[in-house]
């Protein structure tokens, strides 16, 4: 018996390309086992957002090679495609791939010979390609992701991506629809549509567009909730959200990057819109879509951030009210402009920053968890937690937890929401 196994750091796309690999595996003959397991084959799908994802992934090879030492291990992902001779330089390690020609990776582990190390690295720059990886089944029973697009060309100056993933590169409607109604038919009730950079979706095809794209999903059978991964702000324009207004199943829950609330520091990072823009298109979105949840991604100490530039930030979270934020801490990234800028925030002043618009947002998440208490709403049931409690998700991605006697993974049920506490509402099934 041949065995493979997976690890994957980083964001919803990398996850979607290792099941799409791990998928490749097990249908050619491969037994899945768990990554802390001895396997045959380890397989590392790595990121390069900040310097400790690079850790991370160094030490999962190290992990992989303790496991096994006698195991291929085999590297991808944006860290491999950024640094390939480093990752190769660590013990263990036989193949390196990068973010392109992932389909190729059996085929080359299959290749090797005992002792080999493989760089396949190829450039991305001139990738105008988008690489078919599709997924019929996800290791979540209720929800899927479909990845729609690769790559980034907005260049903001802190950021590796564009570097990682080359250029934008959108996957065909029809490649996208078939994979919805596969999952549809395999029992999955909600996909969240998935890219490193979603808002661009259709911009290099000059045949379709994200909106074009929604609609269709929205026509098709058996999916109950279409979900967006993050996207970026001025992409949610009126213009957008007139046209995607009527879709009776996409989610009210509008994940928009935000990184900063001073407009002198979004300009540093060359975010192109302002947070006068973002506000505005907050509003418009709370208007066509009530109660809906907007959620973000703050970064607390952006080269050169003034303790001035923070306190604006802090104010303009407190005046939009986000639903949820996810608050990370600026990293130097080789290769980017931010990290030749001058007046470096020190450690210690990017934790303090990132804990008081933690505090902050916390805050904001409560007030908009409160306004939905002794209201009945719609739960998908995604998993047992403990204790006889089920986890399920209303469609503005409120976290709810209920009891029940029976197994309710995967269907939907009305709860009525009655208490919260530590940012998960406890309900009571009524229908």
């Amino acid at each position: 018996m041949k065995t493979a196994s997976f690890y994957t750091l980083g964001c919803k796309v990398n996850q979607y390309e290792t099941e799409a690999v791990s998928e490749m595996f097990a249908d050619n003959g491969y037994t899945i086992v768990p990554f802390s397991e001895k396997s045959d084959i380890y397989i590392i799908n790595t990121c390069s957002v900040t310097s400790m994802s690079d850790r991370k992934s160094r030490q999962m090879i190290r992990r992989a090679k303790k496991t096994n030492p006698d195991a291929v291990i085999a590297v991808m992902g944006c860290y491999s495609q950024t640094a390939p001779d480093e990752v190769l330089s660590v013990d263990g390690v036989n193949l390196v791939l990068g973010t392109k020609d992932r389909g190729s990776v059996l085929r080359l582990i299959e290749s090797l010979k005992p002792g080999d190390k493989l760089n396949a690295v190829t450039s991305v720059k001139d990738n105008h390609k988008f690489e078919e990886l599709t997924v019929r089944r996800c290791m979540d029973h209720t929800r899927a992701y479909i990845k729609i697009q690769d790559g980034c060309s907005q260049f903001c100056s802190y950021c590796i991506i564009p570097y990682a993933r080359g250029p934008v590169r959108s996957r065909s409607e029809d490649e996208i629809l078939d994979e919805v109604k596969t999952l549809a038919q395999a029992g999955y009730k909600e996909i969240i549509l998935t890219g490193i950079h979603a808002a661009s979706y259709g911009t290099d095809l000059g045949c379709t567009s994200l909106e074009q794209l929604l609609n269709r999903i929205d026509k098709t059978d058996g999916i109950a909730r279409i979900r967006l991964s993050s996207i970026e702000p001025m992409t949610l324009n009126a213009e957008f959200v007139e046209k995607i207004k009527d879709c009776r199943k996409l989610c009210p829950h509008f994940h928009i990057s935000l990184q900063s609330g001073s407009d002198t520091v979004l300009k540093r990072m060359n975010r192109h819109y302002t947070t006068a823009q973002f506000e505005e298109v907050v509003n418009g979105l709370r208007r066509h879509f009530p109660d809906c949840a907007i959620t973000t991604d703050i970064m607390t100490g952006f080269a050169g951030e003034t303790e001035e530039e923070h306190k604006e930030t802090m104010r303009f979270c407190e005046k939009i009210g986000f639903a949820e934020a996810h608050v990370f801490q600026y990293s130097q990234r080789r290769g980017t402009p931010a990290a030749k800028r001058p007046n470096q925030c020190p450690p210690e002043v990017k934790e303090a920053r990132s804990k008081e618009i933690i505090a902050l947002t916390d805050r904001t998440r409560d007030e908009f968890l409160k306004r939905h208490l002794g209201r009945t709403m719609d739960i998908l049931f995604e998993t047992k937690v403990k204790d006889g409690f089920y986890e399920g998700k209303t469609a503005n991605y409120i976290n709810v937890h209920t009891l029940s006697d029976r197994d309710i993974s995967g269907e939907f049920h009305s709860v009525l929401l009655q208490k919260l506490e530590n940012g998960i509402i406890f309900g009571k099934i009524v229908d």
